[in-house]
């Protein structure tokens, strides 16, 4: 559970033992530089946080954003209006109000923004925050309701891009500097909660339009705008669409993905190779649906390493999970869709649990740095799995997971020399070394 184990011992090595499994380690080949991994500050993470006690709070906080005594999360998600992980719907404006006149983020200074400038303080500075929206106010919407999907009225297009702006604008108001927003939560799923739908060439015609003009207008176009946020299934399609619009493609800093329905990890290469100047991050991924007998399932905490390991080395520069943190229920939640996080906590008692995910969550967060290269790492046989990556120090950070039944003896190889290691079955390690020596 993320505990130190004795140094390892280089031997010099022409060549990797061939009767071993081995890791192959070049820092000479880099590839994407990475933003940071993180988790998201939705209202039912700062419930659960602001009706725990002083100590638990601190607790929740030291075990996230500090570098060193926790996992160090550099980077964090939050919402624009309520999300299914909200105990009401909300918004920011009374109804009917295209002006923007009663703007208000009251909402939102109860628990929410006192937990992220919390955060903040743990990690030791802001980290960057992006926003999401699930939906925007219902009169906006052709359904006239915030849940089960529904589509922006065109004539309210140029108010919903303001609506980004007072946001962005009021949080910052608040100590909560907004470093990036996606364009719209899931687009393509009609939910039971907050939703709301973008065809690819109506984001497209959104970005182009609207939200990248209105961004730049403000003052505000060094906000990074990402788009599609949905799952990896489609991603291909959605960026094919949203990049082959010069306009709209000018406007977007990157695109973003969610690991549900199907892993499909090979479209997040493909958009990479296939766009090598755009931006690729996970922004959403959790467990579900929730029960409190597999909160300390190891399958679940594999299904984190399986995905980061492939996210990154296809071309992925960040990493957000979901909820930082829900109740022992598995919210609160208006609409039921109750889920896992890294961390429970038990609001009647005060107890912080941290599942087996938040460990693994935490050999990438804590010892891959925001600014590190990815490098070459391979395994020699399909039952490890690796990621390495130089950090802006100089160190070699090599992460290995052996999701199988066997355990196995590992050398790791890099520039003539070798380190040998055991992989337990079912376990992850993270080595980290000098390149010089």
């Amino acid at each position: 559970m993320l505990a130190r184990l004795p140094d390892l011992r280089w031997e010099p090595a022409a060549q990797p033992d061939p009767n071993m499994d081995c890791v192959v380690v070049d820092p000479s080949h880099g590839f994407q530089t990475v933003l940071g991994f993180g988790g998201a500050f939705t209202d039912a993470a700062a419930d659960t946080y602001a009706a725990l006690p002083a100590t638990s709070q601190r607790e929740v906080l030291e075990a996230y954003f500090d570098p060193v005594l926790g996992i160090g999360y550099s980077l964090g998600r939050t919402t624009i209006n309520s999300c299914d992980f909200s105990s009401e719907s909300y918004t920011y404006v009374q109804a009917g109000d295209s002006r923007l006149e009663t703007f208000s983020i009251s909402h939102d200074l109860r628990a929410r923004i006192p937990l992220i400038r919390a955060a903040f303080r743990a990690a030791g500075a802001p980290f960057p925050l992006y926003a999401s929206p699930w939906s925007p106010p219902a009169w906006m919407k052709d359904n006239n309701d915030m849940l089960h999907g529904g589509s922006l009225k065109p004539e309210f297009a140029d108010a919903w891009a303001r609506y980004f702006v007072k946001f962005i604008r009021a949080y910052g108001d608040q100590g909560v500097p907004i470093w990036g927003v996606t364009v719209q939560n899931e687009p393509l799923a009609v939910q039971t909660w907050e939703s709301c739908i973008f065809s690819a060439g109506e984001e497209a015609a959104f970005v182009r339009d609207h939200l990248g003009p209105t961004l730049r207008d403000s003052g505000l176009g060094g906000v990074k705008i990402i788009g599609w946020d949905h799952n990896r299934t489609q991603l291909v399609e959605r960026a094919m669409v949203l990049l082959s619009d010069p306009q709209a493609a000018s406007y977007l800093w990157g695109i973003a993905f969610h690991w549900y329905v199907n892993d499909s990890f090979d479209n997040v290469r493909v958009v990479h190779e296939a766009y090598p100047g755009i931006h690729l991050m996970l922004t959403e991924a959790c467990n579900g649906p929730y029960d409190p007998a597999k909160v300390d399932d190891w399958g679940l905490a594999e299904q984190y390493g399986r995905s980061m390991l492939n996210d990154l080395n296809n071309g992925a520069e960040a990493w957000t999970d979901w909820n930082i943190i829900l109740d022992q229920k598995g919210g609160p939640n208006h609409t039921g869709n109750f889920c896992y996080a890294p961390i429970h906590c038990d609001t009647a008692t005060g107890t912080v649990h941290r599942t087996p995910a938040y460990y693994y969550i935490g050999h990438f967060s804590k010892f891959i740095r925001p600014g590190a290269r990815r490098i070459v790492s391979a395994a020699s046989i399909d039952a490890l799995q690796t990621s390495a990556f130089q950090n802006p120090t100089g160190k070699v950070v090599v992460i290995v997971m052996n999701a199988g039944n066997q355990g196995r003896d590992v050398c790791v190889w890099t520039a003539g020399r070798a380190a040998s290691t055991r992989c337990p079955a079912h376990s992850i390690e993270t080595l980290v070394f000098n390149p010089a020596g």
